[in-house]
């Protein structure tokens, strides 16, 4: 390692005689370590530290207040990643009081009276050895930034292709933004409502936008036929979960794995009389049956060109009488508990807004 870069290492030094604290400050100005904080009082050593983070410590072992033993035991307490080698100073030659040391985190020691080519070379060593250990740390640390920001560069462009093909359903039916934002953050508040972590919430209200992504694959001349469908083309439309289904699949990220599960069971019913699989129950994943519920409120109580809205108490009448039908029971209960909550998306995001 480049010396000058070494000598600029910090060392703090503790001893309770001041004799031995210019004696040692001084030895080591005249070899170049000019970054030094002595300290006489062992009590002061913690704020010494945090405040210098020095990079190698001289400790004495006998002083008042505060043995070096103590000493080493708070610093061992602050949990630092980047704990500095410790060097005991002591004038115990006895092997019980070296293995203490040790065993408390001390990197080596030096016997008085000091020996100062010996003392000088240990400091050399030791702090050569944390300066190039604190330098990999920054690296490493700098690495995982880099990795970290680059991957929220990544999340944010899949949350952006995501809301964009939520758009492109959009395009091709009658649904509007406003609809998307409603049931995307009714979805989400059902979610944690019902115990979701931040993380599972924050997945569904960006998963559940592209749930009629498979809209985009039903001839406009179902897709926009202003009256009711024929059977043969009821089957055709109901084809869309499934189209949605194929075209989110294949990821492995959780998001579309969400977005994809959504598209494909946010049909199903409770009973099994749903489309495309006709799962029921707990088969139906609880993303789709969150999604189910939130995206059929507020379509009946959104205007269409083709429908006027529904007042909201008799939506949520028809909530009621498909609890067990249509809707899992559980969600029921909980978005009647949470009704005020919901209106007060449907509010915040109403069409004009949108």
């Amino acid at each position: 390692m480049n010396m000058n870069i070494m000598k600029s290492g910090r060392i703090l030094i503790v001893d309770d005689e001041s004799v031995n604290l210019k004696l040692l400050e001084k030895l080591l100005n005249a070899h170049g370590y000019l970054n030094i904080d002595p300290v006489d009082d062992a009590r002061e050593v913690i704020a010494h530290y945090q405040a210098m983070r020095p990079d190698l410590i001289l400790l004495d072992i006998n002083m008042p207040h505060l043995d070096g033993y103590q000493v080493m035991e708070q610093l061992k307490a602050l949990d630092d990643p980047l704990m500095p080698p410790i060097v005991i100073l002591t004038a115990q030659h006895d092997k019980s009081y070296l293995l203490r040391a040790l065993s408390l985190g001390a990197r080596d020691f030096v016997t008085k009276p000091l020996d100062t080519s010996e003392l000088l070379m240990r400091v050399r060593n030791l702090l050569d050895a944390h300066l190039a250990h604190r330098m990999m740390h920054d690296q490493k640390k700098v690495l995982e930034e880099l990795v970290a920001a680059r991957t929220e560069a990544l999340r944010r462009t899949q949350l952006q292709v995501v809301q964009r093909l939520g758009m492109a359903a959009e395009y091709r039916d009658e649904e509007t933004g406003g609809h998307i934002l409603r049931m995307s953050h009714i979805s989400a508040l059902l979610a944690r409502s019902i115990g979701w972590s931040d993380a599972q919430c924050d997945l569904i209200l960006n998963a559940s936008p592209m749930h009629d992504i498979g809209k985009i694959g039903i001839p406009d001349a179902i897709l926009l036929k202003p009256g009711r469908f024929e059977p043969h083309e009821w089957e055709i439309m109901k084809t869309h979960a499934a189209i949605g289904g194929k075209l989110l699949a294949g990821d492995d990220s959780d998001l579309l794995q969400m977005a994809r599960e959504i598209a494909l069971t946010h049909h199903e019913k409770w009973d099994g009389s749903g489309y495309p699989n006709g799962l029921s129950g707990s088969d139906i994943p609880m993303s789709g049956r969150i999604a189910a519920l939130a995206d059929v409120f507020d379509a009946l109580t959104s205007s269409r060109p083709y429908k006027k809205p529904w007042k909201v108490e008799d939506a949520v009448k028809f909530i009621e009488e498909n609890r067990g039908k249509h809707f899992d029971p559980m969600l029921v209960d909980i978005f009647l508990l949470k009704l005020p909550q919901v209106l007060e998306i449907s509010s915040r995001y109403d069409e004009t807004e949108a």
